[in-house]
């Protein structure tokens, strides 16, 4: 097929949009821990960009879509990115460009998850985190959903990520929180974020950069797109006003209720983004960022440290979500139909293959973090955590 050079930017730039949420996440999470621990969380991000950009090259791109093993996981056919060729696909588009939004997709997911260890990790711990967590759950998720694998054999609809993204960063950054325990003080002392405005800069970032998120995994530039990206806008907002409001309701409408809102609005309208109509989005959005909340009060309530709320906004949010998908996909949006349209075999296989990828994210990275834990401990000592990790970690200050 010859080259589309319109697909082919338009996915170029949909991965340089996805790229720019890693460092939006390590700013949102970074003005939100306290000032001693600012870099800390930025520098995670970094490293976190770094290290999957290698591992995707070597083998993670061929171990998510490498040709098909048992339903499992793909071969190392792919391995180095041999065969993965620059010149045009049956898509019109580079298969070297779309590993490259892929890679993205993988950076961000494994950055989400450093809201479980916030203020406390050790750094050398977490990049062992990185490089097993990656090649142990998140390739054989993307493998399954989107790569050939049993949930896409299946019948799985998840259009950019509800499983693969969100249900899989959400309940490992719980499982992993669960491993490490809660912060020194705790429960104890109020953990006030430092600097609201970078909170909401961060926040900002990612919901510029979730445009290509969404709209970019259509893998095309027609109607679905431009639906994706609408979808994406609406939930988005639909989730800062229902969050806010229902914030409102026992206090006052914080901005970080508003950009949390949004977030939990497209993390849920992320697997359905182009399966259904503008209006759905809102119902999806507004039930997110109400949900959401929530979860986050429930936690709280749990003395459960899951510092920044990646289960509460992207495990919950992302079930949601995929549940979603199942019940209110429209064959005249994006070629499926859902509940509403009275096929019920597609709510069954998407609920169930949430449940599962919730049930794998978790259990996986419960025993990966025991793992490492038990090998090289997992979180500094509580001096250093006194300290703060910018100067016992990284020796500077922010």
């Amino acid at each position: 097929m010859a080259l589309d050079t319109g697909v082919t930017v338009w996915l170029m730039v949909s991965a340089m949009l996805v790229m720019l949420m890693t460092p939006g996440v390590g700013l949102f999470y970074g003005g939100l821990v306290r000032k001693k621990n600012f870099i800390s969380m930025l520098a995670l991000s970094f490293v976190v960009l770094a290290l999957v950009s290698i591992h995707w090259v070597l083998i993670g791109y061929s171990l998510a879509f490498g040709p098909d093993v048992g339903g499992i996981i793909g071969n190392l056919n792919y391995l180095g990115l041999n065969g993965v060729s620059a010149d045009a696909g049956p898509g019109g588009y580079p298969p070297l460009v779309f590993m490259a939004f892929q890679l993205f997709f993988a950076s961000v997911t494994v950055t989400i998850v450093t809201s479980a260890v916030a203020e406390r990790i050790k750094f050398s711990s977490f990049l062992v985190f990185i490089i097993v967590w990656l090649t142990l759950v998140y390739c054989p998720l993307a493998h399954w959903a989107w790569g050939g694998g049993w949930a896409q054999q299946l019948g799985l609809i998840d259009f950019a990520g509800g499983t693969v993204v969100e249900i899989c960063s959400g309940f490992a950054a719980l499982a992993l929180a669960l491993v490490i325990k809660n912060r020194a003080g705790y429960g104890e002392y109020t953990f006030e974020p430092h600097n609201i405005p970078m909170a909401l800069i961060g926040a900002a970032l990612l919901w510029f950069g979730w445009f290509g998120f969404n709209a970019g995994s259509a893998l095309a530039v027609n109607g679905v797109t431009a639906t994706a990206f609408i979808t994406t806008n609406t939930a988005a907002a639909a989730g800062a006003l229902a969050w806010m409001f229902a914030s409102w309701y026992h206090g006052k409408p914080s901005s970080l209720g508003m950009v949390s809102g949004a977030i939990a609005g497209m993390v849920a309208i992320t697997p359905a983004a182009g399966f259904v109509s503008p209006l759905v989005s809102i119902l999806i959005g507004a039930v997110a960022g109400v949900l959401c909340y929530g979860m986050m009060l429930f936690r709280v309530k749990k003395k459960c440290d899951e510092s920044l709320d990646a289960w509460a906004i992207h495990g919950m949010g992302g079930l949601w979500g995929t549940f979603a998908t199942g019940i209110f996909a429209a064959a005249a949006v994006g070629g499926f139909s859902g509940l509403i349209e009275g096929n019920v075999h597609q709510c069954l296989v998407n609920a169930f293959c949430a449940v599962v990828a919730m049930v794998f994210a978790f259990v996986m990275t419960y025993i990966i973090a025991t793992a490492i834990n038990h090998v090289m401990g997992l979180r500094v000592s509580e001096d250093e955590e006194y300290v703060g990790l910018d100067i016992c970690q990284h020796g500077e200050r922010a």
